[in-house]
């Protein structure tokens, strides 16, 4: 039992990871919830108080010359986007238990540099086509993502259910190749679970769910229903380092819509796999943490793909 105490203790800052948030410009296949964002210890309920993780996210993807996407309020090819972003989640865990389990509201912030590049036909609008390169980049501000979870302990039994929004505030222009913001309102709920054997130093993390976009009023675009699945797998190999696998799966389960969908339904997926590596250290008596994971993409379709990095560091706030 004290075993298992001192684990669990140590694995708290880890668990404030769990559900950051991450925008990405919308439409064509590309989605408000950005893959990944859940990782190991998703559902194990953490420490009460503040906290506020930071994370910085470095994105690389292509689409290849004969893919067409929706960009904007055109028709884009020859698609190559570099993405880096820095996101600041203030987040509260509530110490009294609700519906049994242990709650938590966050809200994230950011902002980055978007580069997009494309070298095709444009096709705009009203129909007008003109060729060549064009190459586009923004330093803008993210929207905003509130978000709320649910957690619940049952030996190494975890579960949890969360819900985030997306509210369009970031940086937008209709026409413009990078955005950063998404220029519309979006839902996402879903539920997890983890298992964790404090004992044996293993856990293996699954988080599934729906996202509900509403239309983007400057494009008259609106994605359809997403359905997306993040996993992690660790294990300790001393009381502070852990490493192991992360991997995500995403799928489009309702097709696009609205005047501005003049490729038609567009429904996109893609899988990825890659590493992952945490440690935990100390620093003015408390518990810090920070974790390195990558992922390799593939099996995508309708959806520029390549690989992303995200580097994390968990600050505690509270005194304890």
């Amino acid at each position: 039992m004290a075993r298992r105490k001192q684990l669990e203790a140590l694995f708290l800052p880890l668990l404030l990871l769990a559900a950051v948030p991450a925008a990405r410009a919308d439409e064509g296949g590309v989605s408000f919830w950005l893959p990944g964002q859940f990782g190991s210890l998703a559902a194990v309920p953490g420490a009460p108080g503040w906290s506020l993780p930071m994370v910085y996210i470095h994105e690389s993807v292509s689409g290849g010359g004969g893919k067409e996407f929706p960009r904007g309020g055109r028709i884009v090819a020859g698609l190559d986007s570099r993405v880096d972003l820095v996101l600041l989640v203030p987040s509260y865990t509530f110490p009294q238990p609700v519906a049994g389990g242990q709650a938590a509201l966050a809200m994230g912030i950011g902002g980055g540099h978007m580069r997009t590049s494309i070298d095709a036909t444009l096709t705009g609008p009203l129909g007008n086509s003109t060729s060549g390169s064009q190459t586009d980049t923004l330093d803008g501000a993210a929207d905003l993502y509130p978000q709320g979870s649910l957690k619940w302990n049952n030996g190494v039994h975890n579960t949890m259910a969360y819900v985030m929004g997306g509210v369009p505030v970031g940086s937008y222009a209709k026409g413009r190749l990078s955005n950063i913001g998404t220029n519309h309102w979006s839902l996402d709920g879903g539920g997890g679970y983890t298992y964790l054997d404090p004992k044996a130093g293993r856990e293996f993390s699954a988080v599934a769910g729906l996202t509900y976009n509403f239309e983007n009023p400057d494009t008259n675009y609106r994605n359809g229903i997403d359905g997306h699945v993040d996993w992690a797998a660790s294990q300790f190999f001393t009381k502070t380092v852990h490493a192991g696998l992360v991997g995500y799966f995403y799928q489009q389960l309702s097709g696009d819509s609205g005047s501005g969908a003049t490729l038609g339904d567009f429904k996109s997926r893609v899988a990825a796999i890659g590493p992952q590596v945490g440690w935990f250290f100390d620093g003015g008596g408390k518990k810090y943490y920070a974790n390195a994971k990558a992922f390799w993409e593939f099996g995508e379709k309708n959806r520029a793909a390549g690989w992303n990095l995200w580097l994390s560091l968990v600050v505690p706030l509270s005194s304890k």
